[in-house]
Parts: C-alpha cells; sequence; structure tokens
C-alpha cells in the first residue's frame, strides 16, 4: 500500500475524512506514480513521512504504462505465480489471545476462495508469455519473536525481523513466500502506523533471496476506530485481530500482485487492494450478531473487498 493524498471518506460508525499527504512524486512525463507499499488507507493527517523510508530498498523504476483499460495499470514488473506461501512472525506477547487461532485459521482458508480468485485478473508478461496469479495459498508456519528490536519498530527493524527469522532456520528461505510481521498491541511503528496505514508491503534481498514481507500491527489499543470497521461486535469477539484479517487480505493481495513495487497499480499510485479499502460490500449477521460479508473455514470475517481487474475494473468480494 502507498500513502494518498486524496481524502476519501471513511464510514466505521465514525468518519474519516483527512489522508496522509505522503503521495510520491509522479515521474515527468506523466507517468503513473509509483507506489511505496503503504497507501490507500486514509487515515487522520500526520506530517509528511521521512525521504525515502521505502524508496532507500532500490525499488525499480517503471516504464511508460499502457493505457488503463480497468482502473489499474500493469508497468512490466512481476507477479507471484503459482501458489504462494505464507508465513507468521509474532512479534511481542500474543499469550493468552486467540488472535493466533482466528488469523492462522485465516491463512490456512484464504487461498482457493472467491475472494482470493480475484487476484486470478492479474498477470504478468505478454503473448505467450503471460501468466496470471493463481487461486492457491499455503500456510507454511509460523514463529515468535519476543521483543528482539523492543516496542518501537523502524521499517528497517521489521525488515531485520523477517531477517532473523530466516538466517536462524526459523522460517525457511522461500521467494515464493509473503513473510507477516504481527506486532502485539503495545508495538508502535514509527513510520505512521495508525496515523498514515494499517500495514504495509515491501521486498528486499534477504541472504541472497528476493524476500517478500509486510507489517500488520495490533490496533487494539492504538487506533481501533481508524483500522477496524467493528464498534460493538466483532466476527470473532477479538477486534484486534478481525481488524488485522482484512489488513493481511490486503496487503497479501498486493504482495501477490506487485511485489515489487512495479507490476500493478493505478496512475495515482494505488495498488489493487488501496482501491477498495474500507468497502465491504454486503454485510450480513454472524452468529454473535457482528456484521460479516465472507466466511473462510469454519469462521465468519468482515474483509475488505479488491478490485477486479476485467470488465471495465470494480470493487468485488469474490470473482467472476
Amino acid at each position: 500500500m502507498r500513502m494518498k493524498s486524496l481524502g476519501l471518506a471513511l464510514t466505521m460508525c465514525g468518519t474519516i475524512t483527512a489522508a496522509a499527504n505522503a503521495q510520491a512524486v509522479s515521474p515527468a512525463g506523466g507517468h503513473d506514480v509509483v507506489p511505496t507499499g503503504k497507501g490507500g488507507w486514509n487515515l487522520p493527517a500526520t506530517p509528511d513521512l521521512p525521504p525515502n523510508f521505502v524508496e532507500k530498498r532500490g525499488k525499480p523504476k517503471p516504464p511508460p504504462p499502457p493505457p488503463a483499460n480497468n482502473g489499474i495499470n500493469y508497468h512490466n514488473g512481476p507477479v507471484m505465480l503459482g501458489t504462494v506461501n505464507m508465513y507468521y512472525i509474532w512479534y511481542g506477547d500474543w499469550s493468552g489471545n486467540d488472535a493466533v487461532d482466528i488469523l492462522s485459521d485465516l491463512a490456512e482458508s484464504i487461498g482457493g476462495s472467491p475472494w482470493y480468485n480475484i487476484n486470478t485478473t492479474y498477470y504478468s508478461g505478454s503473448g505467450r508469455q503471460l501468466k496470471h496469479v493463481s487461486n492457491s495459498v499455503a500456510f507454511k508456519g509460523s514463529t515468535t519473536d519476543d521483543y528482539s528490536r523492543g516496542k518501537a519498530l523502524s521499517d528497517d527493524d521489521v525488515r531485520d525481523i523477517v531477517a532473523d527469522a530466516i538466517t536462524s532456520g526459523r522460517l525457511p528461505k522461500d521467494t515464493n513466500g509473503v513473510y507477516f510481521v504481527l506486532t502485539a498491541k503495545d508495538v508502535t511503528e514509527l513510520s505512521g502506523f495508525c496515523s498514515n496505514y494499517c500495514g504495509w508491503h515491501t521486498y528486499d534481498r534477504i541472504n541472497n533471496a528476493n524476500i517478500k514481507f509486510a507489517f500488520i500491527g495490533d490496533p487494539t489499543d492504538q487506533c481501533l476506530n481508524g483500522c477496524t470497521r467493528q464498534r460493538f461486535h466483532s466476527p470473532n469477539d477479538n477486534f484486534g485481530a478481525d481488524g488485522m484479517a482484512s489488513v493481511i487480505a490486503h496487503e497479501l493481495s498486493e504482495a501477490v500482485t506487485d511485489p515489487q513495487l512495479n507490476a500493478w497499480y493505478s496512475s495515482k499510485g494505488d495498488e489493487n487492494a488501496d482501491k477498495c479499502a474500507f468497502t465491504y460490500g454486503d454485510v450480513y449477521l454472524s452468529p454473535n450478531g457482528a456484521g460479516a460479508n465472507i466466511q473462510l473455514g469454519s469462521r465468519d470475517f468482515l474483509i475488505q473487498q479488491n478490485w477486479i481487474n476485467a470488465g471495465g475494473g470494480s470493487c468485488g468480494m469474490s470473482y467472476p
């Protein structure tokens, strides 16, 4: 996700209308704004982030995009093909928190779903080399990290937490995986968690491999009103975990369709899930009376819609 300067209204039983103004500068010649991996959240305005906090990782500059057909453009970069593997790093104190079960169930169930099938509308290459994203995700495991970088993390700390998990052998080195650093409710992320974003994704070279990873924080004590929609109940009776579930789905979709920030995004720099952030489509009542819009495995969730790259483009909960 990348930061947007546009102020879309976000209604979550309350309304947030201001947004961070930290959008990347459009390249000369009217080319599309390049995403940073942190946009689309439309949270309360704060000062601009320090320069190069994501760009420092050597993101390649895209060629001029082709004309838009579905509201999102292909910039010739790769997508993630075949089965995408998910890994969790539980950072901080998660003891006694059933988020571990809730979010593990999400990872085990999201692949093969009608919702994730939206990502099959994205591809890389052209002609005979054109290959689409597959509707296949595997949850390959998790590990823990007991505050190895403290409770106030930088972007580089998040990267190093992933690197430590791989170099120590606690998680395998997997170039077709996405590593999610899930931080406990007492952990902050200094580049803008809760003020500019609810999560982000990027990539870096770790142990001589191109590794994709994401940050997702527990908003329970910091921004429950900003990063979740639920107010009185949540589908799994855990406000933080249920809010994180939608953010994980969001960042997974973007990591798969724009892993190196040079594949699929709009002229404004919005990646696919950015274009539908905090929109949910038809909502039903889950057994506990909370709003939900999808069942994955045995659980109900309230997951944001995703951008369908077909038929002119639209937000949806399934494809076709």
